[in-house]
């Protein structure tokens, strides 16, 4: 197994979660029509969530650190409008597009105060499970993808956060030594400085026994579309549910709120520890494929 499997592993597990969340802002949708096996194929369409994550782990694959540059023109390039993106992102990439430098464009954003929404955190969880074993460099390569999107700490803070995870959870299964839910959400908190994002996560570590009800009334169901919103309860559920992948999913839609973001920053930690062998082949078989 090499790092690279990890990173497509997770990305795997991000954009079924996202495809299959995404499935629920469609009035009426019940679990059992979607598992019915009687849709076609490559029913489950993705969203941004998976877009962008799809054009970050294209950038991973050239040595060396993460080149912010061609990263900022690569989302800009394959931004569509029609796969959901927030009117903050749209404003952003359109900018990129149009040749502004993405520094002052990310630093504009929101009355020059950034972005602190969940977009960085949802597409970063592949570059995490990439950077296995070393999570100093999972969480500095994170702030660098963040940065050309979303340059409100919050924001950073919710990808270090993720990729940290990722990173964690790779981990774990490359040596087989799965963490405590606890030991997860600690060696998380060893990478953020203070903040919302640190706040949530302390949290989420407190509520580790509590129902999904509970912790996504205290943390937060992305419904804000803040890092602050969502991180927390997505790094809940991939702590509970780290050897379990459709429970993590699972848990993400029974939470509502931005459900295609939550579960898939939840399924790409989560896939980064149970492999592609963890998700449901029919899951996997539903999701549109992927570029």
């Amino acid at each position: 197994m090499t790092d690279f499997s990890l990173c497509i592993d997770s990305l795997d597990g991000l954009s079924v979660g996202d495809a299959l969340g995404a499935q629920f802002f469609v009035p009426g949708t019940k679990l059992s029509d979607l598992f019915d096996g009687t849709a076609p194929a490559g029913s489950w369409p993705w969203t941004d969530d998976t877009e962008m994550a799809t054009v970050l782990v294209a950038e991973l694959r050239h040595p060396g650190p993460l080149d912010q540059d061609r990263l900022a023109r690569a989302f800009a390039g394959r931004y569509d409008p029609y796969r959901g993106y927030g009117g903050g992102a749209v404003v952003i990439l359109h900018r990129i597009r149009d040749g502004e430098p993405w520094r002052s464009v990310a630093r504009d954003a929101f009355d020059g105060v950034g972005s602190m929404g969940n977009g960085a955190a949802m597409r970063v969880a592949p570059l995490g499970a990439l950077h296995a074993g070393d999570s100093k460099t999972a969480a500095l390569e994170a702030m660098r993808s963040a940065e050309v999107t979303h340059a409100h700490a919050e924001g950073i803070l919710g990808a270090v956060a993720v990729a940290v995870a990722a990173a964690e959870a790779g981990w774990a299964r490359l040596v087989r030594n799965r963490p405590t839910p606890a030991e997860l959400l600690d060696a998380v908190l060893g990478y953020l400085v203070d903040g919302q994002v640190r706040d949530g996560v302390r949290r989420a570590r407190r509520l580790l026994g509590a129902s999904v009800g509970e912790a996504a009334y205290e943390l937060g169901n992305g419904s804000r579309v803040l890092a602050q919103d969502t991180v927390p309860f997505a790094l809940w559920v991939a702590a509970n549910h780290l050897a379990d992948y459709p429970a993590a999913v699972l848990a993400c839609i029974e939470a509502g709120g931005d459900m295609d973001t939550m579960a898939a920053i939840a399924g790409g930690i989560v896939a980064a520890h149970t492999g592609r062998a963890g998700i449901p082949p029919l899951w996997l078989a539903q999701r549109e494929p992927l570029p």
